[in-house]
């Protein structure tokens, strides 16, 4: 007798198989989106308490730009005054304003993508009334911080503006294209972010505060055009194979290392030290949050499909052809 033969073998129940339990589904698209909106809300009300309302937000804004005041009064000491002025003169131009945004809604009509496009020149118009409305209707208490005046300058429309512009261009154009254009178009945000600081329009905290509407701004209309009828996310990546992806990261690598190289020593040398510790902090939270709704929207191309036309009755000419 065999020692297995000790011990009795058992069986299952008979019965229906069981299934394996499904792998819980992802969360939609348009919910995410409405997270980050509600987050950078969240965190636009956190900075414009923070920095407008209390002792020590009014003293490191003072800190970092001693009387920043929009008009121009209170322009910083630097070289950089005059390209700064330029800059924002050239940026502050509406022709230069309605241009893009026609370029936003033409590549929507290319890419048969015009619900996107409208979505986008409306996001622009809308973060420059929700930062012109802010700053009118937000106190700005004088609490006798010394190098601080009580001119509310929170949020800075022009950085509110030129965030909503550039991702407005998110909202048309496909995804290989959001993250070529997503490293220059924040660069040339932090450019517009700086200029406003060095002229003396807006304190860092305006400049924050515009990064952050303009983000939530696009989170919203993201999400209601991922909401809508007939737009769904693409499963899986968009194209992009091991290759492009090495090279877009070579590239941001290229860009990263000529600006610790080149830019920041050069700063440096022209501005004061609480100047540059502002230029470099809003240019780096401007990176991380377009960087941060490029990678949330990388697999959706926002396609609202157009209302096929129904069928209508045979014409005669139809008919006799069938017959």
């Amino acid at each position: 007798m065999s020692i297995g033969s000790l011990y009795s073998v058992g069986r299952s129940t008979p019965g229906p198989a069981r299934s394996l339990p499904h792998a819980r589904a992802a969360v939609p698209l348009g919910l995410r989106l409405l997270a980050a909106a509600l987050c950078g809300l969240f965190a636009l009300g956190l900075t414009g308490a923070v920095f407008v309302r209390t002792d020590s937000g009014q003293w490191l804004d003072g800190m970092l730009l001693p009387r920043a005041e929009r008009g121009g009064g209170y322009e910083q000491q630097t070289v950089l005054v005059d390209p700064a002025k330029s800059v924002l003169a050239t940026f502050g131009d509406p022709t230069l304003i309605a241009v893009l945004l026609g370029v936003v809604l033409l590549v929507g009509v290319l890419r048969r993508r015009l619900a996107a496009g409208v979505v986008g020149v409306g996001m622009v118009v809308c973060a420059v009334l929700v930062a012109g409305t802010v700053k009118s209707a937000l106190p700005r208490p004088d609490l006798q911080i010394e190098s601080s005046t009580t001119h509310n300058s929170f949020p800075s429309g022009h950085v509110a503006a030129a965030t909503a512009l550039l991702l407005a261009f998110m909202l048309v154009l496909p995804g290989w294209a959001r993250r070529w254009l997503a490293v220059p178009g924040a660069a040339g945000v932090s450019v517009i972010a700086s200029a406003t600081m060095i002229a003396g329009w807006h304190r860092f905290s305006d400049v924050l505060g515009g990064v952050l509407l303009g983000v939530t701004l696009f989170c919203l209309a993201a999400a209601a055009l991922a909401a809508w009828p007939g737009d769904r996310e693409a499963a899986g990546s968009d194209g992009g194979g091991l290759w492009r992806r090495l090279a877009e990261t070579a590239a941001g690598l290229v860009v990263l290392v000529w600006a610790l190289v080149v830019v920041v020593p050069g700063l440096a040398a022209s501005v004061q030290r609480g100047l540059l510790v502002a230029i470099v902090a809003a240019a780096a939270s401007t990176m991380f949050l377009v960087g941060a709704v490029v990678f949330l929207v990388r697999s959706t191309d926002f396609a609202v499909p157009v209302p096929a036309r129904s069928p209508g009755p045979p014409s005669s000419t139809e008919t006799r052809n069938i017959s």
